[in-house]
Formats: structure tokens, sequence, C-alpha cells
């Protein structure tokens, strides 16, 4: 069930990144078009950025659960089956703590319980909490940054999903599957 869940969740990081791939094809053509007509749009640069930003942050997340992150494997290639399992374990438990601490940095950094307590009042939160992250604009797009950067706390959760369904799969089985 739980290798299920982080399949479908990789699938849909996946569509939502090549997505986000697009977008940013056609944010850069618009970008270069209309700086050869010396008519820039200042706000496609942010957007372009914020695009690849969520693209990597999502498509990274889904190459967990598909096995196909960037590593190094010289020493688990020259170790015995056994050994090489338990390398792979060990890495799926880093994953793992790297993927909870993320969710923890996240939850201390965005801060809901304190938002809920002063009522989504950005105000009185920032009174109260001296955190600015609901005020802040982008430069040019006009939006709060902490609208771009939820990606953070999604990437969070699809990690930690990928990762613990890692560790729940046999040893020596890829999750490349459902």
């Amino acid at each position: 069930m739980l290798h299920r869940i982080s399949y479908r969740w990789a699938q849909l990081e996946m569509a939502a990144a090549a997505t986000l791939a697009v977008a940013i094809t056609l944010l850069v053509l618009l970008n270069v078009v209309t700086r050869a007509m010396s008519a820039s749009i200042f706000w496609v640069d942010e957007a372009a950025i914020m695009a690849m930003t969520w693209m990597s942050f999502l498509a990274a997340s889904a190459a967990v659960h598909f096995g196909h992150s960037v590593s190094v494997t010289l020493l688990t290639d020259m170790l015995p089956e056994a050994l090489a399992c338990a390398a792979q374990r060990a890495v799926d438990i880093v994953v793992v703590i790297f993927a909870v601490l993320m969710l923890w940095l996240c939850w201390r950094w965005f801060m809901p319980l304190e938002v809920l307590r002063a009522g989504f009042d950005a105000m009185a939160f920032q009174g109260e909490t001296f955190n600015f992250i609901y005020a802040e604009p982008t430069l040019t797009l006009g939006i709060r940054k902490f609208w771009l950067w939820l990606i953070m706390p999604l990437f969070a959760l699809g990690l930690t999903l990928h990762g613990v369904a890692n560790l729940a799969r046999p040893v020596g089985r890829t999750a490349a599957g459902a």
C-alpha cells in the first residue's frame, strides 16, 4: 500500500515537473523574443527561476522513489551482495533522517500553529514571532514569497514518503515499480 502511494505521488511529481519544464522553455523563449524587440518583460526571469526551482525539487523527490538519484557506486559495486544491500539500507535511513529533519525545519520556518493562533493575520503573526515569511513579496511577480517557498515542505513530505517506502520494501528490490 505504501509503495503504491509513493509510486502515485512520484508520478504526480514527475508530471508537474514535466509541465514546469515546458513552462520554463516557453518563458525563456518569451524572454528572448521580447528582449530582441527591446520590450523586456521583467517578471519572466523571476518566473522562469521559480519554475526551475519547483521542477528541480519535484524531480529530485521522484528520483528517490524511482532510484534514479545521482550516486557513486564504486564502493558498493565491489561489495558482496549482502553488504551492498546493507549499504543501500544505510543510505535509505540517511534519506529518511534528512527528510524528517527538513520537515521539522519547514515546520519551524512556516510556523503554521502560530499563524493559526494569529488568526491568519500576517501583521499580528510578525509582531508575535518576528518571522516575516508571509509578508515578503517577490521583486517582480509581486506575490508573497511564501507561496513559492512552499516547495520546501512539499519536497520534504514527498522525500519522507519515498524514503519510508524505500525502507519498507524488501531488501535487494528496487523501487522502480508500484
